[in-house]
């Protein structure tokens, strides 16, 4: 059941995208002071979930802080509000595409990652060469780096399945919802895009040293180019919903 009460508009229906800036503003700063990998390449996969989680926080705070007040009678209706209907459908589906075929990539790259050249393992892929001498090369997207954004996509994605459900069964008109919704789903999409371009740049660089891939890596080399692609234009959507999802309400959900 849910209910539509009277809401009075004030200083809350200009404070809640400054709100939201802060959180993203917050997890910036957050980057910039903590260090959590010595390793640089290690150290910014951490920091894009640290990023997006600080997003939704600030998702969050605004539907706290901006929470208009309810004024006259309440209204009850028998029709329960669904997170579906608030989320703009395609984009969500798209990237959910993008988050299982992230967990493939890192699958794969996990089973066929070796020690590299300097005695790290994980971090590098062999495979024959023209000589018929094993080739090493990296980095790759094995253990070493795969953990990181796997666990930031499981805790990002719970956060973010929190705040929606939050956000739909709290009261407020369906304009708020929409624009908070589509601004967390923003913050997911970061948590997949990103480190998607990132894990498909990266074995697509190392498969491209490889000396005798043959068509197989011709193949892969298109695909994960392919994926790159789509995976940086969706993060930029997503970054421009997280900022401005006003300018998305009209999307059809």
């Amino acid at each position: 059941m849910s209910t539509t009460p009277e809401l009075r508009t004030d200083w809350r229906s200009w404070i809640d995208t400054p709100v939201r800036w802060a959180g993203l503003a917050a997890g910036v700063v957050v980057n910039r002071l903590v260090t959590f990998s010595p390793e640089s390449d290690v150290d910014l996969l951490y920091a894009i979930p640290v990023l997006g989680i600080c997003a939704v926080g600030g998702v969050l705070l605004a539907d706290v802080v901006a929470h208009p007040a309810a004024h006259g009678v309440r209204q009850a209706s028998v029709t329960p509000r669904r997170i579906r209907d608030h989320i703009p459908r395609g984009p969500a589906s798209t990237l959910l595409v993008q988050a299982l075929l992230l967990v493939v990539l890192l699958v794969v790259a996990v089973a066929t990652a070796s020690t590299d050249a300097a005695g790290h393992a994980g971090r590098a892929v062999a495979a024959a060469a023209c000589g018929g001498r094993d080739q090493v090369v990296g980095p790759w997207p094995g253990p070493y780096y795969a953990w990181p954004v796997l666990g930031g996509l499981a805790v990002g994605t719970a956060v973010c399945a929190a705040t929606l459900r939050r956000i739909t069964i709290r009261a407020a008109d369906d304009e708020q919802r929409r624009v908070r919704a589509r601004a967390t789903v923003g913050a997911w999409g970061l948590l997949t895009a990103a480190p998607l371009f990132a894990v498909s740049l990266t074995m697509a660089t190392a498969m491209l040293s490889l000396s005798c891939g043959g068509w197989m890596e011709t193949v892969s080399l298109w695909g994960l180019g392919i994926v790159a692609f789509v995976s940086a234009l969706t993060a930029g959507w997503c970054l421009d919903a997280l900022l401005l999802p006003q300018a998305h309400i009209k999307e059809r959900p």
